[in-house]
């Protein structure tokens, strides 16, 4: 199977580019390669990505409509698209709001337009996010919750992509399936998530910053977990039966909101090290709590997360040191 991936030299992307590739699918890499985090993270991903004799890369901008004809081109033959590609980042968007509507609303719309004259296309598979639920007080989030009061751009930018793909679905019968994410974490991650920064300060001793002075909850999932929930959710594309349109939205999360404190705690142990810790006030566009109901893809697709957090740090810890030789 050919499977167009992308952002495959982003956090997701790249694990589950090395996934199909291991089990023998080929895979069109897509990724601009841009400098929101170090973009030496990113080409040492595509550089182990190259080694597999079933990847080819592209380097595109998604946004950019030219270059979107030229991928068209290159890509003949695919029968699913993992549209991972996004500007990332709650923060960044109020810094930067105009990336967010390139990426994230233009190119995710030139995705779409793709995938609508793809001859033979059976599924796309696209990424939302947990950030969608706002600033929702009940818990866990599902799917039917009302998601109409996001609290920052990207989420915003998030909603509306589900929005977009939810027409294309019902216009031209595009098989589009989004999947809200919870708090990914694990090897090879984004330099930019808690969890990384965290664990760079406390190997080089410096202070971190614990907003709404500790008082929050994420519910954080393993990325081997999430990767195990693309593959299965790419093969079961929505059917879209009695009128409705071919398309859905899941949540993918381990169902298990963490104290922000134990989640520190976990990450001490597993450097051997205590943090510098001083506390802060809730930022601009966070969320107190995020926790996933993940009934509906349990049942439909059997996604089961496996990885607590207890298991999942410490390999993220042992790659970090690896990686940056410390």
């Amino acid at each position: 199977m050919i499977v167009l991936v992308t952002g495959a030299a982003g956090f997701i992307g790249y694990h589950l580019s090395e996934a199909l590739l291991a089990r023998g699918d080929s895979v069109i890499g897509v990724d601009n390669l841009n400098d929101y985090y170090d973009p030496a993270l990113k080409h040492a991903r595509l550089d182990r990505l190259k080694r597999h004799a079933g990847f080819t890369f592209h380097l595109a901008d998604i946004g950019d409509d030219g270059q979107m004809v030229d991928l068209a081109r290159a890509a003949q033959g695919v029968e699913i698209v993992v549209h991972l590609a996004a500007q990332a980042g709650v923060r960044y968007s109020l810094v930067n709001p105009q990336a967010y509507a390139r990426s994230n609303l233009v190119g995710h719309l030139n995705v779409l337009e793709l995938c609508r004259h793809m001859k033979g296309l059976k599924h796309l598979v696209y990424a939302s996010s947990s950030s969608v639920y706002g600033g929702n007080v009940k818990q866990p989030f599902s799917e039917s919750d009302p998601v109409d009061h996001p609290v920052s751009l990207y989420a915003a930018t998030k909603k509306a992509d589900e929005l977009i793909s939810h027409c294309y679905s019902n216009l031209f019968g595009v098989p589009a399936t989004g999947l809200r994410f919870f708090t990914v974490y694990g090897p090879w991650g984004r330099p930019d998530m808690a969890y990384y920064g965290f664990t760079r300060a406390i190997l080089g001793g410096e202070t971190i910053h614990v907003f709404n002075h500790g008082d929050m909850k994420r519910d954080f999932t393993y990325i081997d977990d999430v990767v195990e929930g693309v593959m299965a959710t790419m093969a079961n594309p929505p059917e879209g039966r009695g009128g409705a349109a071919p398309h859905r939205v899941y949540n993918i999360g381990n169902n298990r909101p963490e104290p922000l404190m134990h989640f520190i705690a976990v990450i001490e142990d597993a450097v051997g090290r205590k943090a510098v810790v001083q506390m802060a006030p809730m930022q601009p566009g966070d969320v107190k709590e995020t926790y996933a109901d993940i009934s509906a893809i349990q049942r439909d697709i059997g996604f089961t997360p496996k990885t607590p957090l207890e298991t999942g740090i410490p390999r993220f810890v042992e790659w970090y040191l690896k990686y940056h030789n410390s």
